[in-house]
Order: C-alpha cells, then sequence, then structure tokens
C-alpha cells in the first residue's frame, strides 16, 4: 500500500494499473477525453482496483442518465468485492467506497460530506476532493464548495500534486459567491501553474462574463483555446461561453457559427450538451434571432429523454426545449414527471418539490397562481437545481420573461435586483423588460 502520483493510497499491486489510474485521474482533472480509455485500462490490469471502480461509479453517476444508474451500482458491488479480496482496502479506498454508496443512494449530499470527513486530515487530496467538489456543483451548494476549497487552501503550496487543478477549483467557487478579483487572481495562477487547467482558465472566463468585460472575456478564451479545444465536450462549454459573450456584444451571426461548429458539432445526448445548446437558442429566440432548423435538430433527443427525471436541471432544460418546438403533450409529460419525482425521496426529489415543478409550470406555461405567488421563492432557491450562477441564469431570465408575460411588473423588477448581485446588466434582461412594458 501506497501513495500514488495523486496522494491517494491505493492497495493495488500493479504498476501498470497504478500509472492507468493515475492517467485518468489527470484526464479526470484535465477533462480530457482518454479519461474513460484510461480508467478502463487501470481496470484491465487490475480488475479488482478499488478506486477504480468507485471512481467509475461516480462517473456514471455524475452523467446523471438513468440507464447508467444500475452501471453505478455494478460498480459499487464490485467495489465491495474487491474490498473483501484486499483485507479491506486502504482506508482511502474505504472512503470512497463508503461516498458512493450514499451517492447510488440518491444522495450527492452524503457523498460529498463523507469525503470531505474522510480525507479531512488531508483536504488537499485531489480524487476525493474533486469528486465532492462535482457532486455539490451538481447540488447547487456553492457554500461548501468554498468552505472545502478554503480548507484545501489552507494547506496548499505550488509543490502539492495538482496544486493548479485544486486552486482552479477555489477559483471557481470564489467565482460562484461573487469574488470576483479573488477569483481571477487564483484562476490566472492556477492556469499558469497548470495549462491543462480547464476549470480555472473557465472560472475566469465566468469573472468576465459576470462583471460585463465581454473583451476581456472573448481575449481570455481565445487565448486559452489551446487548452480547452483538446477537452472532452467540456470544449463544447467553453464554447459556449464565448458565444454568451458575443451574444451580449450583438454578433449574432458569430454566435451561431460558433454554435454549428463548437457549441453543437455533434448531436450528443449528454445533459451537459443539451444545457450549452438548449439555453443559447433560447436566448437568441428572444434576441429576435432566427435559429432556423436548429431547435428541431434536438427535438429526438429531449422526447426521448422526456421521462428522465434523473437531474432536475437536466429536466428543466428538456422541457425548454420541448417548449421551443411545440411538443405540447411531451411538456406534459415532463411536468407530471417532476410532480411524480417530487413526491418521492433523495436529494432530486426535494429539489423537484421545492422549485422543480413550479418552475417547471412556469416555463411550460401551466402555472398556476399558486406558483406565481411563490416566484421570489423560487428566485431564492433556484441554487439548489445545480450547476453554476451562469448555467441557472437561463431560468432566471426564463422566470423574468413568465413575469413580464404576465404583467407581474413588481416580479420582474426583484428578478432584475437580484440579478444584478452577482452579474452586470446585460442586453436580454432588457429586451424582455422592454417587451413586458410593451
Amino acid at each position: 500500500m501506497k501513495l500514488d502520483a495523486y496522494n491517494l493510497s491505493t492497495s493495488t499491486v500493479s504498476a501498470q494499473a497504478e500509472t492507468a489510474f493515475e492517467e485518468a485521474v489527470h484526464g479526470l482533472a484535465a477533462h480530457r477525453p482518454n479519461t474513460g480509455t484510461a480508467l478502463q485500462a487501470a481496470l484491465s490490469a487490475d480488475p479488482n482496483h478499488i478506486a477504480a471502480l468507485a471512481l467509475k461509479g461516480f462517473a456514471n453517476l455524475i452523467l446523471a442518465r438513468s440507464e447508467l444508474a444500475p452501471h453505478a451500482a455494478e460498480a459499487l458491488a464490485a467495489a465491495r468485492r474487491a474490498m473483501a479480496c484486499r483485507d479491506g482496502g486502504t482506508r482511502d479506498e474505504q472512503v470512497l467506497v463508503h461516498a458512493l454508496d450514499a451517492a447510488v443512494d440518491g444522495s450527492f449530499a452524503t457523498a460529498a460530506r463523507r469525503l470531505d470527513e474522510g480525507f479531512a486530515e488531508r483536504p488537499a487530496t485531489f480524487l476525493p476532493f474533486k469528486i465532492s467538489h462535482a457532486l455539490r456543483f451538481m447540488l447547487g451548494d456553492a457554500k461548501e464548495m468554498l468552505a472545502m476549497s478554503s480548507r484545501v487552501m489552507e494547506d496548499w503550496n505550488e509543490t502539492l500534486p495538482a496544486a493548479g487543478f485544486l486552486l482552479g477549483c477555489h477559483a471557481f467557487a470564489l467565482e460562484e459567491h461573487g469574488f470576483y478579483d479573488a477569483a481571477e487572481a487564483a484562476g490566472q495562477h492556477a492556469v499558469q501553474l497548470q495549462p491543462d487547467d480547464a476549470w480555472g482558465l473557465h472560472a475566469v472566463s465566468h469573472v468576465y462574463e459576470m462583471r460585463g468585460k465581454t473583451a476581456d472575456g472573448i481575449a481570455w478564451l481565445e487565448d486559452g483555446r489551446k487548452s480547452w479545444s483538446r477537452c472532452n465536450n467540456f470544449s463544447f462549454h467553453m464554447a459556449w461561453h464565448l458565444a454568451l459573450l458575443h451574444l451580449e456584444r450583438g454578433d449574432h451571426a458569430h454566435v451561431l457559427k460558433i454554435y454549428d461548429e463548437e457549441v453543437r458539432p455533434q448531436q450528443t445526448d449528454d445533459f451537459r450538451d443539451m444545457a450549452n445548446a438548449i439555453s443559447l437558442l433560447w436566448r437568441l429566440n428572444q434576441t429576435g434571432v432566427d435559429v432556423g432548423s436548429r431547435w428541431g435538430d434536438m427535438a429526438e433527443i429531449a422526447l426521448r429523454r422526456r421521462h428522465d427525471t434523473t437531474l432536475v436541471f437536466a429536466s428543466l432544460h428538456t422541457l425548454a426545449a420541448l417548449v421551443a418546438i411545440g411538443e405540447h403533450s411531451a411538456v406534459r409529460d415532463v411536468v407530471s414527471g417532476l410532480e411524480r419525482k417530487a413526491t418521492g425521496s433523495g436529494d432530486q426529489a426535494k429539489v423537484a418539490a421545492e422549485v422543480g415543478v413550479p418552475l417547471a409550470r412556469i416555463i411550460a406555461g401551466l402555472s398556476t397562481a399558486a406558483d406565481r405567488r411563490v416566484l421570489d421563492r423560487i428566485v431564492v432557491d433556484l441554487p439548489t437545481i445545480g450547476g453554476s450562477n451562469a448555467q441557472r441564469d437561463f431560468f432566471m431570465l426564463a422566470v423574468a420573461k413568465a413575469a413580464g408575460t404576465n404583467g407581474d411588473s413588481a416580479g420582474l423588477s426583484r428578478i432584475r435586483d437580484v440579478r444584478r448581485r452577482l452579474r452586470a446588466e446585460d442586453r436580454l434582461l432588457g429586451t424582455i423588460e422592454m417587451r413586458a412594458v410593451l
């Protein structure tokens, strides 16, 4: 038993498996497309590699697709069998598996807490920290993201394994709290230390977007293109940020070009890719831009995914696409599915009950007076659906549009005030407000 290159104690005795696993962890950190291949290579060399099995389980869950949940459960069962073969495994492996157990059971919050507590004495151990960070990102738990990254920073120095990647996560947590100066400095330093740190580069792009510094944001992303263009589908998300910056400048033709070539170059059904595309097309529509057949290109996927309520964030984007293409029956399917989800148990059931259902009705144009009366609560609780402030801004704008359409000028004003706390004024909200007045 020894520490690998990322300071994780594993019980593998295979040098080949160890090398492949370290490559997989680096791929996770850098959002590289070879991550899955490296993880499979580790398991081929050592089928009982406990940490690799745990990572496989988490990877399936983070994709938030109902058909992958059984694969995560299988990885958990395999990790438990491997632990039995390895005298219980190392303590680090035990913590990873214990956390995976909670995640498979439907509680990402418990899983993240188990990772944090299990590595409390070594918070800068990269893999558990990154998984916890990712889970909390999906939960919209910026408070704990920053609490944990701040704990890492207490022990952080430039010689630590994955120092740049750790700092990049801290930069993102700072940005989500509106600490923009600190986030920009941390993110730039992270990228200097580790040029492959797409997450740190991403954090700085958020800062520029939130501050309305479009020229700086475009320059930053173009300068970093060599790094983020080598990413897996995270490159689509980085292109989405670039497109939003150009959209704010009113360069609609360039936005459509980025959409076609970099945001949606493939018809994937990954919920993150769909979220990029749907929210960008919606914004273009609100700006009065004709997006041609682009909505139709996503119809088949949205229809196929309408019954999958694994992640409320994903369901709401699917709903928005179905509304845009006029699939009224499918729209009702999504709303009904979220209503059923809200009666269940687990993290996402609570999110559905408190935010997902009323927000879905508003987006679908099926809101009741009761839904509209809780508009303020929806806006305040919106972070619980997960994602970043930039991603959730789509829903903030959708609610603002609904308020304007319903003649709720007071509600529209409150939404604008909440939005101003994190970001500069922009063209799109102005357009929505103008249409409400007209």
